[in-house]
């Protein structure tokens, strides 16, 4: 490897001018050196931001970014990357959640490692793209043995098994109910719904999740055609997993209405609460009623890697199809997702020819064409590659640690936010979610007082945490996926929380 490359430090204007007038912009050997040093600029600015960030947002007001932006004129081209990343720092970096940081403890964006933001630089410079063999070349055969290592996860027979990566988990989950559909179609009623559109009888299907299931549900139903009436919500529990008395009444009851159950979406991990539903329940009575189990796993994947707390997803390998989102639970920059089925026969269903990309005539067994798998998209990012680079770098039992480690905080934050009279918990979760409020005695509306210090940690920058309803009552929400937060982060965040909410009178 050629070692003589330009330092870090060696950056200068004049380098980097920009000079339209030739091609010194193209990824191209006579350029390397140019892109090195946009490189190490970058880097630079990452470190700016890793060093300089010790809160997760600024607090900037959404109106004050807006004008930010506006301001500038893309027309009027910048003479060096000294003024280019010094813009962008201005308008974005500086004002950037900070997701590494302890005191974020909000929505489902983890941490990253490094290992798979190396395998991003390959990903952006080589630039494959997945769909077919002449593109991607090792990149096909790479995303395929990550498939099947998932499935391996899930407990899945890797003779039958198979899967794509995807943009995320709403694409998984559309892919999921999408098969849930046509299998159904094809099986009971010999209606190709590729080929012919929704049967007669589509208008009756339904499909049936828990109410604490992801919006995705509904959204991709209404796209698919059956409408959101079709997705069938089932209360749950007392610890919000999925009701099994009620979901087999429910069901009867949908039947007695002359409607048509097709499939069950059980969520292993849920946004809210981080919980896993029954999945060998459902199992039994998707099996009962011989119809498609669906696991919307976005989240609770990682419980995969976890020999300590694998037993939560006990069933799962019954389910027909699986979502998977590396990016929330394997530390994987966005976006890294997959949808893994347990039959691959039943993802001929989604096959289409192009004669330009993946002809009838051609051999798959010899050029393999992933776009054969892939329901809405083509050309498609070789995400795959970022978690080659953290198995390889990091092993299964090091993600699992740090699974570990984030479960294990949750159970003593939970613990402690239910010992603190100035907190009421509401359930404590299988994974990593808390909903809370703080109260007060001398204060009756608890949700104006839990919407006051939301919005003051907000806009002070200094914590970042959730938000959610539940019964029509507002609660704060922690999301606790980063391994390096301890309970006396924890701590100094209820403290903050108490300080606002001290201060809260209801005229303000």
């Amino acid at each position: 490897m050629n070692n003589n490359i330009t330092s870090p430090g060696a950056l200068t204007d004049s380098v980097l001018y920009q000079d339209s007038g030739n091609f010194e912009n193209i990824f191209h050997p006579g350029n390397y050196h140019h892109y090195r040093n946009a490189i190490n600029a970058t880097a630079d600015l990452v470190q700016e931001f890793l060093y300089r960030n010790t809160q997760p947002f600024s607090g900037i007001e959404a109106k004050e970014m807006k004008g930010k932006v506006q301001e500038i004129d893309l027309n009027q081209k910048l003479s060096s990357y000294h003024e280019l990343l010094s813009e962008v720092d201005d308008i974005y970096v500086k004002h950037a959640t900070a997701f590494h940081l302890p005191q974020y403890v909000a929505h489902l964006n983890c941490p990253v490692v490094i290992p798979a933001l190396a395998g991003e630089i390959l990903v952006s410079a080589i630039n494959s793209s997945q769909d077919t063999y002449d593109q991607s070349a090792g990149g096909t055969f790479m995303e395929r043995k990550l498939i099947d290592w998932t499935a391996d996860q899930i407990g899945y027979d890797l003779n039958d098994s198979d899967g794509v990566f995807t943009a995320g988990g709403s694409q998984s989950n559309l892919m999921g109910l999408v098969m849930m559909r046509d299998c159904f179609s094809q099986k009971r009623y010999h209606h190709n719904i590729k080929a012919d559109g929704l049967p007669p009888e589509a208008d009756r299907f339904r499909i049936f999740v828990s109410d604490k299931s992801h919006f995705s549900n509904l959204k991709n139903a209404s796209i698919m055609g059956l409408g959101e009436k079709s997705i069938v919500k089932v209360p749950t529990d007392e610890r919000f997993h999925m009701d099994i008395s009620l979901l087999k009444k429910y069901m009867k009851r949908e039947e007695q209405m002359g409607n048509i159950p097709i499939g069950i979406v059980a969520t292993a991990g849920t946004t809210d609460f981080g919980n896993v539903d029954p999945l060998d329940d459902i199992a039994d009575i998707a099996e009962q009623y011989q119809i498609w189990m669906h696991v919307d796993a976005a989240y609770g994947c990682a419980l995969l890697l976890s020999e300590k707390y694998r037993y939560l997803l006990n069933g799962i390998e019954r389910a027909d199809s699986v979502t998977v989102d590396y990016h929330k639970s394997f530390f994987q920059p966005i976006s890294s997702s997959a949808f893994i089925v347990k039959n691959k026969r039943e993802l001929l269903i989604l096959k289409h020819h192009a004669d330009y990309l993946n002809p009838k005539e051609m051999d798959e067994e010899e050029i393999p064409a992933q776009i054969n798998k892939s329901i809405t998209q083509s050309t498609r990012r070789f995400d795959a590659l970022k978690l080659w680079f953290t198995l390889r770098m990091m092993g299964k039992e090091q993600l699992a640690e740090y699974t570990d480690t984030v479960i294990d905080l949750t159970k003593d934050t939970a613990l402690i936010i239910s010992e603190d009279p100035d907190f009421e918990l509401l359930s404590d979760s299988d994974l990593s979610v808390l909903v809370f409020r703080y109260t007060r005695p001398d204060i009756a509306d608890t949700d104006a007082l839990n919407q006051f210090i939301k919005m003051k940690l907000f806009y002070s920058g200094e914590i970042m945490l959730a938000s959610t309803k539940v019964n029509g009552n507002f609660y704060l929400k922690f999301t606790l996926l980063n391994p390096i937060t301890t309970t006396e982060d924890i701590r100094q965040i209820l403290n903050k929380i108490k300080l606002h909410g001290k201060d809260f009178s209801p005229e303000k």
